[in-house]
């Protein structure tokens, strides 16, 4: 079957057709380094580690690019108050933003490209505006540059707006712009900025714009087109929107599709740090593992805006308990142990459409539950299983999972008991369908003794602690 994937440019579910046979080019927006990444944050690293796994799966080659920003407005502000150099706090904050991928089995990407390190390329580019007509530096000596978005007919075509539309770009004092819209390719330095933030160029003293940064980046390592660009839903507009103006006024094709994931929210807002209602990874990972809060993710379709709470991810977990005592049970397949179902592949092959697939998921994990209570070999199902989990990130056998939330004692004490519980309730399960209910309800009593509350389900039983 044919990969089909939402392009929100289009805002249709198309065939995925690469440019490349059995290639694949994508490139996502990364983060801006500024603070310690919050759950809100990782979603887009997770997303698209799945997307990448899937198309990997299903035989393509990906170049997976994705940038860091580690200079902007920001991170100047915010090392500015902490009284440290901006360099310092991109640093560590890079630093963090790695242990949280690492800690959510976030798989590095082909190459993970910084915009301090490609100045020079986002000079020609903004070169090459200039001689097209399509940016012009500043009249006012500030030393900035700007893209005219008059001069490019098809601007404001990503996001279906019209100029007239949008609002003024407030990345710059707009004295020096001709049209308030107006954004900035390049940023003269100002007295009060550091003089390690600027590097030299044709207009003298600065750093670039946000946009160019990603322009220069994707075209670098990806060519003047390539297959798909993603991040988050929040930089349709005003990022991607001058993002594929300045690269295609530029004379390249950029993105054939560009994929969007909606936001973590809470209390209906985006998790931001502006908001003063984020949840940091570390502080998550003191309460449950890398793999239960990735496994909370993925359980989310891509373009679903998921609304957090520490209840759903409780129930998220306690599925994938029941995910792993099954697979303890079978003798724990190895990561590649089987093929994924059909089902599972057709609901991976539209749009990523992880909640039917993990709903397959389920629905083996109940079967080989089943089998094993009838004492009928469970090996396919076990494996089946296996390679669900390896495509989602979230086997229990990964290595990636060593140290990722939660002492080695509690895991291994979390384990036995879903095994022990996850016993008695399919012990349980074949007595009332052997219409044994004495025995049903003697089962129920014993677990229910040992301060385990049984809740039956659609989706079968659950169990939590008293």
């Amino acid at each position: 079957m044919t990969i089909r994937l939402y392009d929100t440019a289009t805002r249709e579910v198309r065939d995925f057709v690469p440019l490349q046979e059995g290639r694949a080019g994508l490139y996502v927006c990364g983060l801006t380094v500024q603070s310690e990444p919050h759950v809100g944050h990782v979603r887009s690293g997770v997303n698209f580690d799945v997307l990448q796994r899937w198309l990997r799966h299903r035989g393509f080659e990906v170049t997976f690019i994705r940038n860091i920003t580690d200079i902007d407005d920001k991170i100047l502000t915010k090392s500015a108050e902490q009284g440290r150099p901006w360099y310092n706090l991109a640093y560590a904050m890079k630093i963090e933003l790695d242990k949280a991928y690492a800690a959510l089995n976030v798989a590095p990407p082909t190459y993970e490209p910084a915009a301090t390190g490609h100045i020079p390329e986002m000079i020609v580019l903004i070169e090459r505006l200039i001689e097209r007509g399509h940016a012009y530096a500043a009249a006012d000596s500030s030393g900035d540059v700007y893209f005219d978005v008059r001069s490019w007919q098809q601007y404001g075509e990503l996001t279906h707006q019209g100029i007239e539309d949008m609002e003024p770009a407030a990345d710059a004092d707009p004295r020096g712009k001709r049209d308030p819209r107006d954004f900035a390719l390049w940023k003269g330095r100002k007295e009060s900025e550091p003089a390690t933030a600027s590097w030299p160029s044709p207009w003298g003293p600065g750093r670039p714009g946000w946009h160019i940064e990603c322009s220069a980046m994707a075209g670098k390592y990806l060519g003047d087109a390539f297959d798909i660009h993603g991040g988050g839903v929040d930089l349709r507009f005003p990022h991607h929107e001058n993002e594929q103006a300045q690269s295609r006024a530029a004379g390249g094709a950029f993105a054939s599709y560009w994929m969007h994931n909606a936001w973590i929210t809470t209390a209906g807002e985006k998790m931001s740090k502006s908001l003063g209602n984020t949840l940091s990874i570390p502080a998550i990972l003191e309460r449950y593992r890398g793999a239960e809060l990735r496994y909370y993710v993925v359980a989310a379709h891509y373009r679903s805006h998921v609304e957090f709470s520490f209840e759903a991810l409780d129930e998220a977990a306690v599925g994938y308990r029941r995910i792993e005592a099954f697979l303890e049970r079978a003798g724990s397949p190895a990561l590649d142990a089987g093929a994924v179902p059909d089902a599972f592949a057709a609901a991976m092959d539209e749009d990523l459409g992880t909640p039917a697939a993990v709903a397959v998921l389920h629905d083996t994990v109940r079967e080989g539950n089943r089998q094993l209570a009838a004492g009928e070999d469970v090996t396919s199902s076990a494996a089946s299983v296996a390679a669900m989990l390896d495509v989602l990130g979230v086997h229990p056998a990964d290595p990636a999972w060593a140290g990722s939330g939660g002492s080695d004692t509690e895991e291994r004490l979390t384990a036995a008991v879903d095994a022990l519980v996850a016993g008695l309730l399919d012990e349980r399960a074949q007595a009332r369908v052997d219409k044994d209910w004495a025995r049903a309800d003697a089962i129920r009593d014993r677990i229910k003794s040992a301060g385990i509350e049984v809740t039956d389900t659609p989706d079968g039983p659950t169990w939590t602690v008293n």
